[in-house]
């Protein structure tokens, strides 16, 4: 594996790929890597002859009051793990090289409708954040597909939006959400857990698999929804949302709609918030 730093460097060995007749496929992260994130590298190595991943922890998608600061930053860890998972080449980039102008001068990019419910009403400019750095790193890589994990659902739909809109030539691939062994979805954050908070937080998939078979058993959605609150607070958790909505668009479902939704839930244990979904 090699590591790019620059976006001469970046481009040059993308460039010899190509030319050595591999497609291009990319894992855009922000470190911290662990399993789940081998897995998005794995799905892309099915897909192309040559794998980017990017490490960057973008500021422009946290909030004043978010962990931007205390997010945990692994590149010696998160290198050894990526050469070890079949990726060719590591970009490292600078926030200078992703923001040349700054990250509060730059242009961005507004994805509406996906944008405006959910996270995106929780956490305001989260997704602008999101798709400004996305699309940079897609013209920096230019890569023929590109892997994305589907516990970040809506942040998959907002990039496949914007990928459509603006005519990006990119295959978007959802990856299958990697789980611990009690159901809860892994993610960077969940090392903030202590071993009794992480074994609580696995009621978010018990949840989950709840909300699905009340849909299944032809329940009021309404009713689905406050019991799957109910139950996540008496696991200890705080729920921002547990909800029902349409799987292409995030809408409110008509009554009595049972095919293509998906169930979300986002809550809290601590001052560690996690999110996950099951399609239904």
């Amino acid at each position: 594996m090699q590591i790019a730093r620059t976006t001469e460097e970046l481009r040059r060995l993308v460039a010899d790929a190509r030319r050595a007749g591999h497609a291009i496929g990319f894992v855009p992260t922000m470190g911290n890597l662990h399993d789940g994130h081998y897995s998005l590298v794995r799905i892309a190595r099915e897909r192309a002859g040559f794998v980017v991943a990017s490490v960057f922890v973008n500021p422009t998608q946290f909030g004043p009051n978010e962990d931007f600061a205390r997010y945990p930053r692994t590149p010696d860890a998160d290198a050894g793990g990526l050469a070890q998972h079949g990726c060719d080449v590591l970009f490292l980039p600078s926030v200078e090289t992703i923001y040349p102008f700054g990250a509060q001068a730059s242009v961005s990019i507004h994805v509406p409708v996906v944008t405006e419910t959910l996270e995106g009403a929780i956490r305001p400019g989260h997704f602008d954040g999101v798709a400004t750095v996305v699309a940079r790193l897609f013209n920096l890589v230019q890569p023929d597909v590109a892997v994305f994990g589907q516990k970040d659902y809506q942040q998959l739909l907002v990039i496949r939006r914007m990928v459509r809109d603006l005519a990006f030539p990119i295959d978007i691939v959802a990856a299958p959400i990697a789980r611990e062994a009690n159901g809860l979805a892994m993610s960077s954050r969940n090392q903030y857990l202590d071993a009794a908070a992480r074994e609580r937080a696995g009621a978010i998939r018990a949840t989950l698999e709840a909300m699905r078979d009340g849909v299944g058993a032809g329940s009021p959605f309404a009713g689905i929804e406050a019991a799957a609150r109910a139950a996540l607070e008496q696991a200890g958790l705080v729920p921002d949302y547990a909800v029902l909505r349409k799987a292409d668009d995030l809408g409110e479902p008509a009554p009595g709609q049972r095919g293509g939704l998906v169930a979300l839930i986002a809550a809290r244990s601590g001052m560690t918030r996690l999110i996950d979904n099951s399609l239904l």
